[in-house]
């Protein structure tokens, strides 16, 4: 059952992520239809119809499209949106559909390790590429004559947060588009659409899925010119999420803002704890009053999401916290129900200290995850 319209605005957080996307009930089947593996469809006479071909469409996209549209811009028509093969489809699908040789692109420097890699590719197709940071509003100052503007707010991994109302605003004065990973916020934190953005694109192998086990990614955006030239781009490269990571993804929606809410609540105290602790330094959560990004991400999230940055003294101090954990594991990726983090530095990739960690807090219980990292951080001092 579709919550669209009035019924949308109305609905809390938690009764729309659960019924999200969820057809008309049927008697006797199930409430959300099982993956629909199909490479081909019956397709007598005129090729006309919403399925023609597994590369263009699929059923259980079709509800996993619907129930992201519902959190990302609940009660509204206009949006569309699109689930993608990973994050990085998504992310190239925007940039590679909507770019041409000749144009100029304002990514930011201090976000997704990726993006340059991206960006280095923009360039090899004659994109002039300008990066500036996310704190302070930093892109202002490079965005006179680019063709898209490309916001990661909050930053991955440093926390940084800009204005993003107001870097829209500039943007669309100047003739740009603007585009937001809203990977780290989700829906339930934050919705680009709302403050005015083109598209919101996403990771929803990270907190939108929670589990670790699915690789997906989408686009929403309300420009239909826009959106039909993504959809053209996602037909081409074929980046389509098969159909069981999309009906994984969906089931696991039900239970975002549950999953939301704990590990939100947990990464705040975790943050508080690290903030009593002397050899913690460079401490980033936005939810934090004192955070430089608090004032900002107040006005704009309604969630700080689950990530908290902070700094070790040395590499081996940072290693020997990583390898003390017990509760925690050490994986590069963010947003699950178990606990994780890394010493970024190992990747090459983020301009932080050699001691920098992100961490990714899970849905374990707090007294014991707090008490886990505090004890982590003891013995990482001997």
């Amino acid at each position: 059952m579709s919550d669209g319209g009035e019924g949308a605005r109305r609905a809390g957080e938690g009764t729309r992520a659960v019924r999200a996307g969820l057809p008309e009930p049927v008697k006797y089947e199930p409430p959300l239809p099982g993956p629909v593996f199909a490479a081909h469809f019956h397709l007598p006479g005129e090729a006309t119809g919403p399925y023609l071909y597994g590369r263009d469409e699929n059923p259980t996209w079709t509800l996993l499209e619907q129930a992201v549209g519902e959190l990302e811009a609940p009660g509204r028509d206009d949006v569309e949106t699109l689930v993608f093969a990973s994050g990085m489809a998504a992310i190239s699908s925007v940039l590679f559909s909507q770019l041409r040789a000749g144009d100029a692109v304002v990514l930011p420097s201090d976000g997704y390790q990726v993006l340059p890699l991206v960006g280095a590719q923009l360039e090899a197709y004659g994109i002039e590429v300008r990066t500036a940071p996310t704190g302070g509003d930093g892109q202002l100052e490079v965005l006179e004559g680019a063709r898209l503007l490309w916001i990661e707010s909050p930053s991955n991994p440093g926390l940084d947060v800009c204005d993003i109302r107001r870097l829209v605003a500039a943007a669309h004065e100047r003739g740009a588009l603007v585009a937001v990973d809203n990977t780290l916020a989700t829906p339930l934190g934050q919705r680009p659409l709302e403050l005015g953005a083109d598209f919101s694109v996403a990771s929803g192998t990270k907190q939108l899925t929670g589990h670790g086990d699915v690789l997906l990614g989408y686009v929403c955006g309300h420009n239909a010119g826009a959106m039909a030239a993504v959809r053209r781009w996602r037909k081409i490269v074929g980046a389509i999420s098969g159909p069981m990571e999309a009906w994984l993804a969906h089931r696991s929606i039900a239970t975002l803002q549950l999953r939301v809410d704990r590990q939100n609540a947990t990464a705040l105290a975790v943050a508080e704890a690290l903030h009593r602790r002397p050899e913690v330094s460079g401490l980033r959560y936005p939810g934090l009053p004192d955070d430089p990004a608090h004032k900002i991400a107040a006005q704009q999230m309604r969630r700080y999401g689950s990530v908290v940055s902070f700094t070790l003294p040395t590499r081996v101090r940072a290693e020997r916290f990583l390898e003390a954990l017990r509760l925690v594991e050490d994986a590069t990726s963010f947003g699950g129900v178990r606990s994780t983090a890394e010493r970024r530095r190992r990747w090459g990739g983020d301009d932080v200290p050699e001691g920098f960690i992100r961490m990714s807090v899970g849905a374990e219980d707090p007294e014991d995850l707090i008490s886990d990292v505090l004890r982590a951080l003891d013995e990482s001092a001997e």
